[in-house]
């Protein structure tokens, strides 16, 4: 916290901690994996830009540099023996002032990590999950700043959780506001037709995903023609196959969307190839892409 590291149970904030009542503040999800010999945080530096950047757009001042707080979550990493799991850095505007300007008011940065497994299941993972679309349509673009992975807007992403899980589902997948396709709570989407790998652009309003980068750079690498365009839900219900990605769902398939089974209503040979590649290089098993991992 602020450059110190604190036990665990201390890591306090005030309860009039002005991002816990006006939800502006800026974090990242980063994991690291266990691998063949030691753990390694995946696409570290991404993460850390990813988390400047989201701060710059809304008017944040980190008061570290980037280097800095890439060697404090190494540093938190090391310091609880963690060999595979999440790591979520949070920039947020601290208790001193209250009301909507409050430009006097500290900004403050902490580090966690934990051990966290697979965030839609091992058995999401396996076998693919079931979601439905959401009633809840994803922020435009001009009504909040979409760019960046800001706190408060992940209350549309809970809205839109809570209904799937609610109706029975694993997961949701929300739509813009002219009905497109944009991506899953808290993770980017794919679809697969007759070899092609489609994703929604970032015209779409959704989180520029370092793992949905890494997906596309793991199909150009495959010779799998990849797409980036918007698609409808009609598209997502006919596709051969379909999977989110993301720090937290990694590389999940999705087997059934309102109903419809996806392909053969199960895992895809694409998706399985790009899957089994993603794990591979992460828990450093091929020497693919080494520069994605920052050893502990």
């Amino acid at each position: 916290m602020d450059g110190k590291l604190v036990p665990w149970e201390e890591a306090k904030i005030h309860v009039l901690t002005h991002s816990l009542h006006y939800g502006l503040g800026v974090f990242e999800g980063i994991r690291c994996y266990r691998g063949e010999t030691k753990t390694a945080v995946f696409r570290l530096q991404e993460h850390v830009e990813r988390l400047f950047s989201s701060a710059k757009i809304v008017q944040i001042e980190i008061p570290f540099s980037e280097k800095e707080v890439e060697e404090a979550i190494v540093e938190t990493v090391r310091a609880n023996h963690l060999e595979e799991g999440y790591i979520r850095p949070l920039a947020y505007i601290g208790y001193g002032e209250m009301g909507l300007y409050a430009k006097e008011a500290p900004i403050n940065l902490s580090i966690a990590v934990w051990p966290w497994g697979t965030y839609l299941g091992d058995e999401g993972i396996r076998n693919g999950i079931r979601v439905m679309v959401s009633s809840f349509a994803r922020h435009h673009v001009n009504i909040s700043l979409t760019r960046a992975k800001i706190t408060g807007n992940y209350t549309n992403s809970q809205f839109a959780k809570r209904e799937a899980k609610d109706a029975g589902f694993d997961e949701a997948v929300l739509l813009d506001t002219e009905g497109y396709v944009t991506e899953g709570p808290g993770e980017n989407i794919f679809i697969v037709k007759n070899g092609v790998l489609k994703t929604t652009p970032m015209t779409s309003s959704i989180l520029e995903g370092i793992t949905r980068d890494a997906i596309i750079q793991l199909a150009h690498d495959q010779n799998i023609q990849v797409v980036e365009a918007r698609f409808t839900r009609d598209d997502l219900f006919v596709a051969d196959e379909a999977f989110f990605t993301g720090t937290a769902a990694e590389v999940t398939p999705i087997r059934e969307v309102n109903g419809r089974i996806i392909g053969k209503g199960s895992p895809g040979p694409v998706t399985q190839s790009l899957q089994k590649t993603f794990f591979d290089i992460v828990r450093n098993k091929i020497n693919d892409h080494q520069e994605w991992l920052t050893f502990v």
